[in-house]
């Protein structure tokens, strides 16, 4: 019944090719080393091949831990190196007192002349030297003589410079010890016999204000001294990290060797952590050794290995799956999906450190994600195809990949139907009980010690509770940008409170009570035939929403006998009704309906005739007159079964309403009736729907239809209330 689409067509195959070999090649890249594909050892694990024998001599390469350790050792070891500064600190400020002393002296024989003070001494500073000079001369007073002032601070300068003076202050990290260099020697001395700058400065003015001078006085002498307080120390830093990378380079990356034809592990021994090395060491010397023709010919057998996986995924989707197939933005999602989690296991490969970080993979968030935007069976076909790659990136871990397959399948399970945003949070726990169910198996296979296993459930457990809150993130942001709709946007579009909705109600009463009726029929016969029963009764409520523009046109909302096209003629009639279409089309546009739901607005009534009018234009005109196409909905057709089953149901749901004493033989008569007319105006023929679907559907129609329009016994009394003539009814 459903008409072939181009499968084969240019852009749409040329755009799939592109698309799967971008993914390809991407997930290739991320590949670890070629020595590191051939198979994954575990430790405690039992050696199965025959004996490996070292076919030629390498060197056992140290665990990437120990090594980076050893490293950060070696750079702690080498002490920072400080250069002695040339010059005595207590020499210049002699010579520079001297020249104050003389400039004083200048200035006070050619008062009142400008001052000649240095540009580093203040005004207020040079004032206070040029007083106590002058008093000096005055009163011949050599205690309180420039020279005795300047020479006690030359004592508190020299005394510092020979403890030495650090150019570090006490708040910067600095080690225990340095190495001072003089010419290419270094010489280790604890730091604490030196002092530091900003220790110096605040000695030199503690100093100074024990003398027994006055405050301004003492103050000028403090920034005139703190000129001459200088570090006779001074770190050196490119000496520093020349010798840093000096000693870092010293570090071996090995631990030994293993010799040609020395045997590395013998069949059935237990994988220790002393083989893991030599057995990594021998990949790594085998990968080197391959060459550049080595090279290419494993970058096509990598390229071959994620061909044959998607080619799979492809075969599959296009065999059972077409309308994914078929979609090439659903084929981006799925490999930006597969691509992002691939480079996430890319990232945990390059990050060396003493933890299970694999566990933070989040294959069980791409699995519930799959699940959601397409179904159950997509979800599990690809957490197969997904775990397989990831088990591939971590260097052909089967072990690995059998937990990722695990929990991802139980987490699939855990949305198949999901009916709310917050269920997503249920799978938690399942993700929970797949990895620990995993680890525990293969911790016990392998004689893991508890311990670890321990650390293994904790990042499990940190796995299961991040990957449901990042399958509602992605969620979102993956409906917003490819505009796909969800079962969960379904439910949203499915409350009573949306917009149109609510106008549907209110301005069309009759019309959302056949929507409503509708989606009951519509939803049950989903799940007889295995459509989507959810999209088929969202469907239901918005078909007819371009009725609520003129809902007094349509005969369910005319609550008078007062039929409004009586005064009509047939073709005005038939454009008021066949316009309800594209103006509920424009409707749903303007609300930001889905495009799913949209489609039920034009394919449930598919290029059928308005047969009431059209006969009676006939009738009225004659037939030679009337064109049939003037009468007839524009269309499409139903192209799934949840369109086809709201175009079918839509028409039994009015014609058994009409029928004034339906009985079970009348409904199903009127149900077959309306199913043969369709079928033979060919208004099916692009759905794909099988003679048992709508046999099923019949069987679903008659039931729901039998039920809401069943008889009822008349009540004593009932023809007086009727008429007005009575006020109660006896029950």
């Amino acid at each position: 019944m459903s008409t072939e689409q181009n499968i084969f067509s240019y852009s749409g195959t040329k755009r799939k090719i592109i698309i799967g070999l971008i993914t390809v090649i991407l997930i290739v890249m991320m590949f670890p080393k070629g020595e590191s594909i051939e198979s994954e050892v575990t430790e405690g694990a039992i050696w199965t091949n025959d004996d490996l024998i070292a076919p030629f001599s390498f060197p056992i390469i140290k665990e990437k831990q120990t090594y980076n350790t050893e490293v950060l050792n070696a750079e702690k070891s080498v002490y920072p190196i400080f250069n002695i500064v040339e010059g005595k600190n207590s020499d210049s400020l002699k010579t520079f007192a001297a020249y104050i002393i003389s400039v004083i002296d200048e200035n006070l024989k050619n008062q009142p002349a400008a001052f000649l003070n240095p540009t580093f001494l203040s005004s207020k500073a040079f004032f206070q030297f040029s007083e106590i000079r002058k008093k000096q001369k005055e009163l011949k007073q050599r205690e309180t003589s420039l020279n005795n002032l300047f020479n006690q601070t030359v004592i508190i300068v020299d005394a510092l410079s020979k403890k030495g003076i650090v150019n570090f202050n006490i708040s910067e990290k600095i080690r225990d010890s340095i190495a001072v260099r003089v010419g290419n020697v270094d010489k280790i001395e604890p730091i604490n016999k030196f002092i530091f700058y900003d220790d110096a400065t605040n000695e030199t003015k503690n100093r100074i204000r024990t003398l027994n001078y006055s405050d301004e006085l003492k103050e000028a002498l403090i920034e005139f001294t703190l000129h001459f307080v200088k570090p006779t120390l001074v770190y050196n830093e490119n000496a520093t990290n020349l010798e840093i990378e000096q000693a870092k380079n010293n570090v071996s990356k090995y631990a030994g060797i293993v010799n040609e034809n020395e045997r590395i592990i013998a069949k059935h021994d237990r994988i220790s952590k002393s083989v893991i090395l030599k057995i990594e060491s021998y990949k790594e010397a085998k990968g080197e050794s391959i060459g550049q023709d080595g090279i290419i010919l494993q970058f096509l057998g990598k390229f071959l290995h994620i061909s044959f996986f998607i080619t799979i995924l492809s075969i599959y989707l296009y065999l059972f799956r077409k309308k994914i197939f078929f979609d090439n933005t659903k084929i981006v999602l799925i490999s930006i999906l597969v691509v992002f989690v691939s480079f996430i296991t890319y990232l945990i490969n390059h990050i060396t450190v003493k933890a299970p970080i694999q566990y933070l993979i989040f294959v069980p968030a791409a699995s519930m994600i799959f699940t959601i935007v397409f179904d159950s069976r997509v979800g599990f076909y690809l957490t197969v195809i997904l775990s397989l790659i990831v088990g591939a990136l971590r260097g052909n871990d089967y072990t690995f990949m059998a937990m990722n397959f695990i929990a991802g399948g139980l987490s699939v399970y855990t949305v198949r139907d999901i009916k709310n945003r917050t269920q997503i949070f249920r799978s938690f726990l399942y993700i929970l009980i797949g990895y620990t169910a995993s680890i525990l198996a293969f911790g016990l296979e392998r004689f893991a010690p508890f311990d670890s296993m321990l650390i293994e459930f904790a990042f499990a457990a940190s796995n299961a509770l991040i990957s449901p809150v990042l399958t509602y993130g992605l969620l979102i942001f993956f409906e917003r940008l490819f505009n796909i709709t969800t079962d969960l946007t379904l439910l949203e579009f499915s409350n009573f409170d949306r917009p149109l909705l609510r106008e549907l109600a209110r301005k069309a009463p009759g019309t959302f009570n056949h929507s409503m009726t509708m989606g009951t029929i519509a939803e049950a016969a989903a799940e007889q035939i295995g459509a989507n029963a959810l999209l088929a009764r969202v469907g239901a409520y918005y078909h007819d929403i371009g009725k609520t523009i003129a809902p007094q046109g349509f005969v369910e909302n005319q609550l008078n006998n007062q039929n409004v096209h009586e005064n009509m003629t047939p073709e005005e009639s038939a454009t008021m009704i066949l316009k309800h279409v594209n103006e509920g089309i424009e409707l749903a546009k303007q609300y930001k309906l889905p495009q799913e739901l949209i489609d039920f607005i034009p394919m449930h009534h598919g290029t059928t005739l308005s047969s009431y009018f059209y006969e009676k234009a006939k009738k009225l005109y004659g037939e030679e007159k009337v064109k049939t196409d003037d009468y007839r909905y524009p269309g499409p057709k139903p192209n799934t079964k949840e369109t086809a089953i709201i175009m079918l149901a839509d028409g039994c749901e009015s014609a058994v309403r009409s029928i004034t004493e339906p009985d079970a033989q009348k409904v199903e008569n009127m149900i077959n009736n309306i199913f043969n007319s369709r079928l033979k105006e060919g208004q099916l023929d692009e759905a794909p729907i099988t003679f048992r679907d709508i046999t099923k559907m019949k069987e679903a129609f008659l039931s729901i239809l039998i039920s809401q329009h069943h008889r009822r016994i008349k009540y004593p009394k009932q023809e007086e209330v009727e008429k007005g003539t009575s006020t109660e009814i006896e029950n």
